[in-house]
């Protein structure tokens, strides 16, 4: 079983950044893909980036091209996403998980672990 742990979210106001961090533990994630997904309210939870078990590859989501990237340190199993230029819009809850299935898929229901979630608010 993996558990996973988000920090990092907070208030930062439009143009600040960011940088999220998801520890994992349970067991080791470095043969699994990670995810970041948000969730603003009234809203399906919608992905944000993704990033392949060896770093190699990421994918993103067009909203946040080139201002987030997403990164990840299989020694410290921890998986990072660092938002830059934040909008009002980004505000969202932001969820990370963890993904056994190598085929880069963006559907959140593919995703096997979950964490818990944490809060960013992007003040205009």
């Amino acid at each position: 079983q993996v558990q996973l742990v988000e920090s990092g979210g907070g208030l930062v106001q439009a143009g600040g950044s960011l940088r999220l961090s998801c520890a994992a533990s349970g067991r080791t994630v470095s043969t699994y893909a990670m995810g970041w997904f948000r969730q603003a309210p009234g809203q399906e939870r919608e992905f944000v980036a993704r990033i392949s078990s060896s770093g190699r590859t990421t994918r993103y989501a067009d909203s946040v091209k080139g201002r987030f990237t997403i990164s990840r340190d299989n020694a410290k199993n921890t998986a990072y996403l660092q938002m830059n230029s934040l909008k009002p819009e980004d505000t969202a809850v932001y969820y990370c998980a963890a993904d056994r299935n190598p085929v880069p898929t963006t559907i959140a229901a593919a995703f096997d672990y979950w964490g818990q979630g944490t809060q960013v608010t992007v003040s205009s």
